[in-house]
């Protein structure tokens, strides 16, 4: 074992949804509170601070959106993501057509975005300082970018042929955004210019021998994840096609590392995560029931984490602690977290209690050294 993430024993998330959680988001200011979605429309705040001190404990819901909430979505909620900058707002939405900017304190919708077709996915940069855009990909082919500040719609960008399955702005330029799409391409856009698209991804890298039908997609099939490293150095984009590939964001070159089959049946956004703050990273993929857990730059599968016993769809880290979360059509969100110790094999030799296992102490950094 390389990266001993385990099911917490100690620690339970409140189960309140009824049906599948579809999403879930950590806030980026101290990691405490958790939002996650329903396809029953339900959102669930949760706050994952052990209050009690206690080593057993259950990470509890503050608050919830219910079903008689009056500005619940009708349908399912596909993507909930906090404000970046503070806890006082998050956004969700879902295939009711809509995008709900949320007062986080009372609960109720500070704006609401209403969309022509079902909506997939939205993002907003991490980073962003000069402008508050939401990026929304719908079963339309146009991205729609979303002003906060003015409350509309203020731009569309051009280009796919089909539906857009998810968006993800870049962690290192508040500019530049991805999309994935079902004509099997990804494109990264520069907002801040006229035609917006700066490359199409092209998995055989722009060699002509290649099946000229091919030409230009990332994927031989629908692409439904994206995610770039915490660097924002690569693009991380996984495929009908049971592949993931890793992408040079800033010349759009394919890498070529090979991740080995990537079971992904899914019909809409697949929500994978990478790790952040450690030495050595990790990208996290539902897999079906289980989450596969590869090294990125080798392509090594290093562990399945099995827990969930129905398709899980979504999970998120957490880099103050080393934690991922994951929610599934099981309706449960489980907890996991690096386990730092092993247990010595059973020999005649006397032996103290477990002792750390090496190859931790470079995959996990410890929270004592972060801040």
């Amino acid at each position: 074992m390389v990266l001993g993430l385990e099911l917490n024993k100690d620690r339970d998330v409140e189960r309140i949804h009824g049906s599948g959680v579809n999403t879930l988001d950590i806030e980026p200011v101290e990691a405490r509170y958790m939002l996650s979605g329903g396809s029953d429309g339900v959102i669930v705040l949760y706050d994952l601070e052990n209050s009690s001190r206690q080593p057993y404990y259950t990470c509890k819901a503050v608050c919830s959106v219910g079903r008689n909430h009056p500005d619940v979505h009708k349908y399912s909620v596909e993507t909930v993501q906090w404000y970046p900058h503070d806890t006082g707002m998050f956004t969700s939405s879902s295939f009711d057509k809509t995008l709900k900017v949320w007062d986080t304190n009372t609960l109720q919708t500070a704006d609401i975005f209403n969309f022509e077709e079902t909506v997939y996915s939205h993002h907003m940069s991490p980073v962003a300082t000069k402008h508050c855009l939401v990026a929304v990909g719908t079963r339309g082919p146009k991205v729609q970018l979303c002003d906060l500040k003015s409350g509309s719609c203020s731009h569309i960008l051009q280009g796919h042929r089909q539906e857009i399955l998810a968006v993800s702005w870049s962690p290192r330029c508040e500019y530049i955004l991805a999309t994935a799409s079902a004509d099997s391409r990804v494109k990264l856009w520069d907002v801040r210019r006229a035609s917006g698209c700066l490359f199409t991804l092209d998995q055989h890298n722009g060699k002509k021998s290649q099946a000229v039908e091919s030409a230009n997609t990332a994927h031989n099939g629908k692409v439904n994840g994206l995610c770039f490293t915490s660097d924002g150095l690569h693009l991380l984009t996984v495929g009908t096609d049971n592949r993931m590939r890793l992408w040079n964001s800033s010349n759009g070159e394919n890498t070529l590392v090979n991740y080995g089959k990537v079971c992904n049946d899914s019909r809409k956004a697949l929500k994978f995560t990478v790790s952040d703050g450690c030495s050595s990273e990790f990208v996290f993929v539902p897999y079906g029931s289980t989450i596969a857990v590869y090294t990125i730059y080798s392509g090594e599968q290093i562990t399945m984490l099995k827990g969930h016993y129905k398709s899980v769809d979504c999970c998120v880290f957490q880099s103050h602690f080393q934690e991922l979360y994951s929610g599934s059509r099981d309706c449960n969100i489980l907890a996991w977290v690096p386990s730092l110790y092993e247990p010595v094999p059973d020999n005649d030799e006397p032996t103290t209690k477990s002792q750390l296992n090496p190859a931790f102490e470079d995959a996990w950094s410890s929270s004592d050294e972060e801040g």
